[in-house]
């Protein structure tokens, strides 16, 4: 019982995925970076086509989604050479919807509201 439990604990502790909430939070509200996660609610995208519709290059497509790709809340594939972005949309949702992110959040409106203003 106690070994189970312990691999149980052990396990919990690989697969959880440690990110700074903050730094999402700005990341999904900095205006280019969120018009390319509106992009991404309708399913994967290639990264040419977002730079594209973004007015920047895909390098930088890249460059402003690394966090969210190195923390699982959006996917990179390559599909016949072609680099295909798709979003966990569950994921961006609950840092979202997770109260200890309310703050955050605002705080990442207001960031944003600054930007257009």
């Amino acid at each position: 019982m106690i070994k189970k439990l312990l691999l149980s604990k052990f396990f919990n502790l690989i697969v959880s995925d440690t990110y700074d909430r903050e730094k999402i939070v700005e990341c999904m509200f900095n205006p280019i970076t969120s018009s390319i996660l509106a992009e991404l609610e309708d399913g994967e995208k290639e990264c040419l086509f977002l730079a594209e519709q973004s007015s920047v290059s895909k390098s930088e497509v890249l460059e402003r989604l690394s966090y969210l790709i190195e923390h699982g809340f959006i996917s990179k594939n390559s599909d016949d050479g072609k680099c295909v972005l798709a979003a966990n949309s569950e994921k961006l949702t609950s840092i979202i919807e997770n109260g200890d992110n309310f703050n955050a959040t605002i705080s990442g409106l207001e960031k944003m509201d600054s930007y257009l203003n």
